[in-house]
């Protein structure tokens, strides 16, 4: 199997002296404002809320940074058969540990060279069990010998029905033997043929398909307060308390997450928490243009529709899709993810190109906006402040910006928006100097 290259990328200069050099309120901006109220919350689809407070006598640490680690990892690739592109980026974000990962094969072995398989895997307690999957779970797959060249749709959706509960199976193996007390992951996964799209998703993370400029599908997630979901957990001798399973967990299905599978009367299907994936089966057309798959990081900060319309106008101006996916990443930070964030982003022959009436309408915004910040910069020096980047922002928010990129708004436009402020804070420094110099050479 071949795998594309993988590199990390330079954040810009001006965003790292953002998160190191600002004031520290500028960078509750990046959390939504969240201020000191995250010490209490719960990490999504962690057992128990982490904080730095002492619990039973033992310290718990935080399960979020005091500033984001916004390095990302980028990658990209060709998949030979239908011409299809793709990429992705991860990025650890105002988490303190990074437990995502991905897989990107954009050609399988032998006879299914025309086929490909992209996946996101979420973890939570801990990174070992999405680490794992992410190096097996193909290959479960394609042992149940269900997936061949002769494309047999219910064949292949029972096989991958089958590679999931097999690799939940071996893991439980492998979590006993290396002990492995808690942890789990949540997936979402695609395989690509020459006539259709398989998605299968286990627990919120989520794939959306972007056919004819609209949303033509996206996965649902597994929620324990879902009807279907609580009954089957209720069976299992569980129960949903706080929209968790037992008051805990907030994913109802995953891979892992053995703690809430010792109902010994119950299969593996049945359990508290599920094994089994929800496979959908969508007929590939000449209008399919993108599909996405990302983790609740995503999801949490942007809905499908707006997903959706972001990245075709990013389309339109960019032809880089690491760069597509890198503006993915910033938006969701922007709105306020606390969590990972990874995307995946693969593009077929359909998908928007790069437009030169797009591109002269995103130079005239950039503009507009670069003379909006000297503006406000100007006014805020001109009654005697020092102008910080949280007054500007402020200002600038309750401003009408026409022509911002839909489904992104202004958030979309932050990394701009900043460079231009440090651009004037600069400029502004400079003079003072010069004016300090000349006044003591006169002096």
């Amino acid at each position: 199997m071949r795998t594309a290259k993988k590199g990390s990328v330079e954040v810009p200069a001006f965003v790292r002296h953002l998160v190191k050099e600002t004031e520290r309120r500028v960078s509750s901006l990046f959390k939504g404002g969240r201020g000191g109220a995250v010490r209490g919350e719960q990490a999504e689809g962690e057992e128990g809320a982490a904080s730095e407070e002492e619990e039973g006598g033992a310290i718990i640490p935080c399960p979020y940074l005091d500033r984001p680690v916004l390095d990302k990892l980028l990658e990209e690739g060709f998949a030979p058969g239908g011409g299809v592109h793709f990429a992705c980026a991860c990025m650890q974000g105002w988490r303190a540990t990074m437990e995502d990962f991905h897989n990107c094969f954009p050609q399988l072995c032998g006879a299914l060279a025309d086929w490909a398989f992209f996946a996101v895997f979420d973890g939570h307690a801990g990174s070992v069990v999405a680490e794992h999957c992410s190096r097996n779970l193909l290959e479960h797959i394609l042992a149940t010998g269900s997936v061949g060249l002769e494309e047999d749709v219910e064949r292949v959706t029972e096989g991958i029905h089958e590679g999931f509960l097999s690799m939940d199976k071996q893991l439980h193996s492998v979590a006993t033997r290396e002990g492995w007390e808690r942890g789990g992951t949540t997936v979402v996964s695609t395989l690509l043929t020459p006539q259709s799209i398989y998605f299968a998703n286990l627990g919120d993370s989520r794939a959306l398909l972007c056919r004819g400029g609209r949303v033509a599908f996206a996965t649902a997630d597994h929620k324990p307060y879902g009807p279907a979901e609580k009954e089957r957990i209720e069976r299992a001798g569980g129960s949903v308390a706080l929209q968790r399973v037992n008051g805990s967990l907030a994913v109802s299905r995953a891979l892992g997450d053995f703690g809430y599978k010792t109902a010994e009367w119950r299969s593996a299907r049945e359990q508290m928490v599920s094994p089994e994936p929800e496979v959908t089966v969508v007929e590939r057309s000449p209008m399919d243009e993108f599909l996405i798959l990302a983790c609740d990081g995503v999801w949490d900060a942007i809905s499908n529709d707006d997903l959706c319309e972001f990245v075709s106008s990013r389309l339109r101006v960019c032809t880089d899709l690491r760069e597509v996916c890198s503006q993915v990443i910033d938006l969701c930070l922007y709105k306020g993810s606390l969590d990972n964030i990874s995307v995946v982003l693969v593009c077929f022959p359909a998908a928007p190109q790069l437009c030169p009436e797009a591109l002269h309408q995103e130079a005239e915004l950039d503009d507009l906006l670069e003379s909006k910040v000297a503006e406000i910069f100007e006014e805020l020096s001109g009654r005697g402040e020092d102008p910080d980047l949280l007054s500007v922002l402020t200002v600038l928010a309750s401003t009408v910006i026409p022509g911002l990129p839909p489904g992104g708004g202004l958030q979309s436009k932050r990394n701009c928006i900043i460079s231009a402020y440090y651009q004037q804070k600069e400029a502004r420094q400079l003079r003072l100097s010069q004016e300090t110099g000349g006044a003591s050479e006169t002096f």
